[in-house]
């Protein structure tokens, strides 16, 4: 393998540390030294690349803990039951990982999927079949029979869409112990779900105590992490208790949450990008402006726990939840950071380390990938801007010049454009049509359902 120096940069190591002008010699796949013993050492390799990143800051990759390949922008979880196909739902994330790599992600981690067929795009990424960031992945999300989020569109057992309804501890060990003979790095549990009749509660633990403990310890058995769908304080709490390995949303925590999360610093991806979006622009495309309100509140609501977990240790990790037409594909990853930074009161260079040395926790390679600093493999982007002044410089047209896994640098044109897929998605009838609407005062107010928002 051709040894590369990445020169004429300003580097960004993953850190929190200041940014500095240097050089980055890889190896190997591998980061062999930075700055002047870069340079030093370039100089006496004789098959040696070089990559000119003038003007252009160079950093770790980003990485997205919460994205969900095989969704597809999916405008409703009706739409993922019932409309796709297994075969063609992995050749259309195939597609979508790309996109990914043009925004700069260099890994995810993809929680649950149709099929879960996002092990088998894993294993071909990692074949080099095709070309995507590197993934961690889960199989289907496991719920109790009220579990969820889309309320009574979940079958009470089986399989509905990337959900998996288990009743009973033998079905449930069972079903932990088959995904991870499939292939799983990780099992999701959706702790929390929504019961149609309380649905104004928000989610509910769905669980009984000895169940969460008995699937993570079936897991841990196995070698295996947990991470669990909490939103409230009695679902993460629990969890927390349980032994999860991490927790994604963990929104609404009260003392008695926080004070046990702290404890056992567990890892915490909000994921408020969905949030965010709806949030800021939701009103651009219609959305009810009762659930505007509502996830504006929920990021607020939150934010200052998140801090105070942040400042006592606790791990935060970047997640767009990208899959959904609200968080397309290639568009909002680096968003994440600007919660962070603008909800939270980081600094950018702390979002920063929070999406690239910390966020590779998620894909079990803490140690190996997320910072720039020898003996660490080599997954780099080059940005046209200075993230570390200002983190929405990574989410601007073209900004990403340069995208390297392990030192190879990737494809990072746009992907042939697409066609629509035959039946791929249920068609939306609109807004309500009254006779106002038909001959006189028009009324363009839309809704989003909230039991279909994963």
């Amino acid at each position: 393998m051709t040894t590369l120096l990445i020169e004429n940069g300003r580097i960004i190591d993953g850190a929190a540390n200041a940014a500095f002008e240097g050089s980055v010699l890889v190896s190997e796949g591998r980061i062999e030294a930075t700055g002047a013993a870069a340079d030093k050492r370039a100089a006496e390799v004789n098959d040696l690349e070089k990559l000119d990143a003038s003007g252009l800051t160079v950093m770790p990759g980003l990485i997205d803990v919460h994205c969900h390949l095989a969704f597809d922008d999916a405008e409703s979880n009706a739409e993922l039951f019932f409309q796709r196909r297994n075969a063609l739902s992995a050749l259309v994330a195939s597609y979508n990982a790309r996109k990914l790599l043009r925004a700069g992600v260099t890994g995810i981690v993809d929680p649950d999927s149709t099929f879960e067929n996002m092990i088998d795009l894993r294993d071909a990424i990692e074949a080099g079949i095709v070309e995507g960031p590197r993934m961690a992945c889960g199989s289907y999300a496991l719920i109790t029979s009220i579990g969820g989020t889309a309320g009574r569109l979940i079958s009470n057992s089986g399989v509905t869409g990337y959900y998996m309804a288990v009743n009973g501890r033998e079905e449930l060990v069972a079903e932990v112990r088959r995904q991870i003979k499939n292939g799983a790095d990780w099992i999701k549990v959706h702790v929390t779900g929504i019961v149609p009749r309380q649905a104004h509660r928000g989610e509910m633990c769905a669980w009984s105590d000895d169940e969460l403990r008995l699937i993570v310890g079936t897991a841990h058995d196995l070698d295996t992490p947990v991470m669990g769908h909490c939103r409230g304080a009695d679902s993460t709490r629990r969890a927390a208790l349980a032994g999860f390995d991490f927790l994604l949303h963990a929104t609404g925590m009260d003392e008695a949450a926080l004070e046990v999360v702290i404890d056992r610093k567990v890892p915490i991806a909000p994921t408020f990008t969905f949030q965010a979006n709806l949030a800021d622009f939701g009103a651009k495309v219609g959305a009810d402006p009762g659930l505007i309100t509502l996830f504006a509140r929920e990021i607020e609501d939150s934010a200052e726990n998140m801090r105070r977990a942040y400042d006592a240790g606790v791990p935060l990790l970047t997640g767009s939840e990208s899959g959904f037409s609200m968080v397309p594909y290639g568009e909002w990853h680096y968003r994440e950071l600007e919660v962070f930074v603008r909800y939270f009161g980081l600094t950018p260079l702390q979002a920063i380390q929070c999406a690239t040395e910390t966020s590779a926790f998620g894909l079990k390679m803490s140690g190996e990938i997320g910072l720039i600093a020898a003996g660490y493999r080599a997954d780099l982007i080059c940005v046209d801007g200075r993230p570390d002044e200002d983190v929405t410089a990574l989410g601007r047209p073209d900004a990403i010049r340069h995208v390297l896994i392990d030192g190879v640098k990737k494809d990072i044109l746009p992907p042939p454009p697409r066609k629509p897929l035959a039946g791929w998605r249920i068609g939306v009838i609109g807004a309500r049509l009254d006779r106002n609407t038909a001959f006189g005062k028009t009324n363009t107010k839309g809704t989003i359902d909230i039991q279909e928002l994963h």
